[in-house]
């Protein structure tokens, strides 16, 4: 069975216009059995996205409508491919309590659901982490150091991992590894992975899956999944289950990276 658990949208405001048909065609040509689309949730209301466009959720106002097309496109395909409605949800420090009373209204209505960390809670105010450079810059200017970044990102996805953010909490953990995006230009400190073995195990714990995404292999300073090969392994050693994210945010990226990552590793 192919899978691809992680797939934005039209409704995606930095993303394409490319329509649900067009991701459901591609994800057909390529012989996949089921696709999950998890478009970035609506950003909890009193939280002020930090990028300059405030484009990192979908409006809350058309999430209705989002679940609607999927339910008539899921319809529609019933005979060819299982089309799952999900949501890419973002953990924010701080934030839990708008983020749990969001999957309280709206969780009975997903299939499936990750749960990312993009965001940090810097000394002075919140960072989108994988925006940019210049943004991955400014938070290491507002931490002290680039080793402090990962730390907060870390001790993050910690958090994440640990919240009780009610029954609807998303059963994934998206990209553990964003903070790497710009590793080719921002070189990892030498002990960047010392978190990783207890995360793991907290992530077994917790039953969760884990987001295996290839979409870093196409950003230019990264070049490698979410998580690197050597710790999908470790995950998958620790008895963790892993699912193939192309993290398309257009439809001729369904697929993406899925030569490269190690399918020995995953579910589909």
């Amino acid at each position: 069975m192919k899978i691809d658990g992680h797939i934005h949208t039209p409704y995606c405001p930095h993303g394409t216009s490319d329509p649900f048909k067009a991701y459901v065609e591609e994800a057909l040509k390529q012989g996949y059995s089921s696709m999950s689309f998890t478009e970035h949730a609506p950003l909890p209301p009193s939280f002020l996205d930090p990028v300059p466009d405030k484009d990192s959720g979908m409006d809350l106002r058309l999430l209705e409508r989002y679940i609607q097309d999927i339910e008539q496109i899921k319809k529609e395909y019933q005979k060819d491919i299982d089309i799952l409605i999900g949501l890419e949800v973002d953990y924010i420090d701080g934030y839990e309590q708008e983020t749990t009373e969001f999957l309280t209204r709206y969780g009975s209505r997903l299939d499936d659901s990750i749960l990312s960390v993009h965001f940090l809670k810097g000394p002075d105010h919140y960072h989108c982490i994988d925006f940019s450079e210049a943004a991955f810059q400014h938070a290491i200017d507002d931490f002290g150091s680039l080793e402090k970044v990962y730390q907060a990102y870390f001790r993050t996805l910690e958090k994440s991992i640990q919240a009780d953010l009610g029954p609807f909490k998303p059963g994934r953990i998206g990209h553990m590894t964003l903070v790497r995006k710009f590793h080719h230009h921002f070189p990892s400190p030498a002990d960047w992975d010392a978190p990783i073995s207890a995360l793991l195990e907290k992530v077994k714990q917790g039953r969760y899956q884990l987001d295996y995404n290839a979409a870093g292999y196409f950003k230019p300073a990264c070049l490698e999944s979410y998580p690197p090969q050597r710790i999908a392994r470790q995950a998958y050693q620790a008895g963790i289950e892993l699912i193939y994210g192309s993290d398309a945010h257009k439809s001729t990226g369904i697929g993406q990276g899925f030569d490269r990552i190690d399918h020995t590793l995953t579910t589909g």
